[in-house]
């Protein structure tokens, strides 16, 4: 094994050096928002069926219903306006969900001048003409639209409806803040009934993602903003795009500026925020998502928790460590802890958030910066053990299609990681995929350990923190999975 490079800044003697170990070969990291079914936590976008036939557009005239209207039908006159969907898509939207694809557009209408300054609402109706719900739309993405209410709805509707769920939203993660975790998922798109917007907190500030083109107006900003003023009252409120997602639904680059400052406040683009105890940087020009992964919180304790409990607390590995979340939970209960990444930007990260939390940090901590798949195989090959391992990699499925190559891919990292594991060790192995279900990951895991010939006992099946809550009707809410495993 290549001995690891130190950075420019020594650590103090007692808790070791921190080192940075360059590999040759890097691998792409995380990336937020690709195309896969998922659209929730910034990490993809859906993969709609293959096309079944072509969309018809008009430019009509008729108003969009008023907001007190309470329609059984979308009479002829009405349907000038609006999208009829097929039986597939209305047998969807009765059950539960809220996407229409664009394949599943029989005929869509838009007022006049619509074709260039497209509406951000639009009645849905089945073939029948019978009134489905009111949809953002979307004119250059593949979902087409999205249910924001299941009656008809003008724009001032939508307002007050927006308004009242993003405050509602709030509401119910209050509760989660404390003294010790200061920072969560406020607004979790559908899951929150708000599709395409995102809204983290970090510390004093808030940062928001409109993510589809429904949501890309001034009154849309104002609104959300004036509820999270009242609040939360928060040092100030950003907005962060997704370059990816402006390309695929056509958004226009938001300012710079922030959407709210307060008076007085110098600095909206950077801060320290707290999970579990442990002080993390936040600066709203990098990393991921909006600035960082909130959905492992809860994860991050249970590691260190199982790790304890099991004893496994010599040499532990944070396999894909992004800004160090895993790693430095486990740094606290182990000896020595290796975090992996292939962006040396996000290594970077992870060792200010070490200095940060130095005087907490029992185990000497070094990072590598490679390609995973190498390093493991190298590892393997070189008989390394470690006493807890973990495996955090990005999406490896961001589509139906790709799901048989992403179960090779999750095995092969678990393969690697169960022939380097200790007896008696842990193994915290997550998928991000909403394409690969329990079942799957769990029969990949189940392969890889046929293969190394070892015993795994399963502890616990875990998901997303709770500020991002799965919706049973909303089965790509239930995007992140997490296994914690004893290694016989």
């Amino acid at each position: 094994m290549k001995k690891p490079r130190k950075l420019n800044k020594p650590a103090p003697a007692e808790a070791g050096p921190a080192k940075l170990q360059e590999a040759p070969k890097a691998a792409k990291p995380r990336a937020p928002f690709e195309r896969s079914r998922n659209p929730y936590a910034g990490r993809s976008h859906n993969e709609p069926p293959a096309a079944r036939g072509g969309v018809h557009t008009k430019a009509g005239h008729n108003r969009p219903a008023s907001r007190q209207a309470n329609l059984e039908t979308v009479s002829p006159s009405n349907r000038q306006l609006g999208a009829i969907v097929n039986r597939r898509a209305a047998d969807r939207l009765r059950a539960g969900s809220v996407w229409v694809y664009t394949s599943d557009l029989e005929s869509i209408e838009l007022p006049k001048g619509g074709d260039v300054n497209p509406p951000a609402l639009l009645p849905i109706a089945d073939a029948r003409g019978l009134l489905l719900g009111t949809g953002l739309y979307s004119p250059a993405s593949q979902i087409a639209l999205r249910l924001v209410s299941r009656e008809a709805l003008d724009q001032a509707g939508w307002l007050e409806l927006l308004a009242a769920r993003l405050k509602r939203s709030v509401e119910r993660r209050k509760p989660m803040l404390s003294e010790e975790t200061d920072a969560c998922r406020l607004c979790f798109s559908e899951a929150d009934e708000l599709p395409g917007l995102v809204v983290d907190k970090y510390g004093e500030l808030v940062v928001i993602q409109l993510l589809v083109k429904g949501l890309d107006s001034a009154a849309v900003r104002k609104t959300c903003v004036s509820v999270l003023r009242e609040e939360l009252k928060p040092a100030a409120i950003l907005e962060r795009p997704d370059p990816r997602m402006r390309e695929l639904e056509g958004l226009a680059a938001p300012s710079a500026e922030p959407l709210y400052l307060r008076k007085g406040a110098t600095e909206a683009g950077s801060t320290l925020f707290r999970l579990n105890g442990l002080r993390f940087q936040f600066d709203s020009n990098s990393g991921q998502k909006t600035g960082a992964f909130l959905d492992q919180r809860e994860n991050y304790r249970a590691t260190q928790r199982w790790a304890e409990q099991l004893g496994a607390t010599g040499r532990a590995l944070d396999v894909c460590c992004y800004q160090g979340g895993f790693a430095l939970h486990l740094a606290q209960v182990a000896q020595r802890v290796t975090g992996v990444d292939a962006s040396r930007s996000s290594l970077e990260v992870a060792e200010k958030n070490l200095e940060t939390n130095r005087e907490r940090m029992k185990a000497e901590v070094d990072w590598v910066e490679a390609d995973a798949f190498e390093l493991l195989r190298d590892w393997s090959n070189a008989h390394e053990s470690f006493d807890t391992i973990v495996l955090d990699p990005p999406a490896f499925a961001k589509s139906q299609r790709a799901v048989e190559g992403a179960l090779r891919g999750y095995k092969e990292l678990n393969l690697r990681a169960l022939k380097m594991l200790r007896a008696g060790g842990l193994l915290v192995t997550c998928s991000c995929s909403h394409h690969v279900g329990w079942a799957e990951l769990e029969g990949t895991v189940a392969s890889a350990a046929a293969d190394a010939g070892r015993r795994v006992r399963l502890l616990e099946r875990r998901g997303a923190a709770l500020d991002h809550p799965v919706i049973l009707t909303l089965p790509e809410s239930e995007y992140l999975k997490c296994l914690v495993l004893e290694v016989e």
